[in-house]
């Protein structure tokens, strides 16, 4: 779901953005006294948005104004969907372990990246380790943040995830797979003086 979100909000915006800079764009070209064609809404440069008439036009009808209130109502009922869409956080609260019997449990998704976080943080070369698991409660996915020694090699310490904290999370839950992002940086220690 978030990777469907996060299209449909790219998407979004830059179907938003094209649309207010090519508006802005040739309203901005009218009023420096470029001619505009036939067919625009502008004449020149003298020319206003909306004149008197066009803004009076619907005033009188019966239908204008509860038809201009549900139209902002929706707008602003979208704008709110999407804001919280992306604002909210997209941790998985608990996966469902497979018993083996045809059943399942569930299992507390922080308990699952406690663990993970606590066997990559114990791994050698590994200063501290986050996780954050995504996806559905029968598909989780894995975001892993290393914070390594300056002296480890990240091919190795991503090897040493994989083969060990990933592995285990993996089996211990009955998955599949467990697909994960791993993101390393090395740490910086400031110098200290020796005397």
């Amino acid at each position: 779901m978030s990777a469907v979100l996060r299209v449909v909000n790219r998407v979004l915006l830059g179907v938003i953005g094209v649309v207010l800079v090519l508006l802005g764009g040739s309203v901005l070209a009218v009023g420096l006294g470029l001619d505009p064609p036939s067919w625009w809404i502008h004449d020149g440069k003298n020319d206003v948005l909306l004149d008197d008439a066009e803004r009076t036009r619907w005033r009188a009808e019966g239908w204008w104004w509860p038809t201009v209130i549900a139209v902002l109502v929706v707008l602003v009922l979208l704008a709110l969907w999407w804001l919280t869409a992306v604002l909210r956080r997209r941790r998985l609260t608990e996966v469902l372990v497979e018993t083996g019997d045809g059943e399942g449990a569930l299992l507390r998704g922080r308990a699952l990246e406690s663990v993970l976080a606590d066997e990559a943080a114990s791994t050698d070369g590994v200063h501290r380790a986050r996780t954050h698991l995504t996806g559905r409660r029968n598909a989780p996915e894995a975001r892993v943040r290393l914070l390594l020694e300056p002296h480890v090699d990240p091919g190795t310490a991503l090897t040493e995830l994989t083969d060990q904290a990933l592995t285990h999370a993996r089996e211990s839950a009955g998955l599949a797979s467990l697909p994960a992002e791993v993101r390393m940086r090395a740490a910086k220690h400031r110098a200290e003086r020796v005397s």
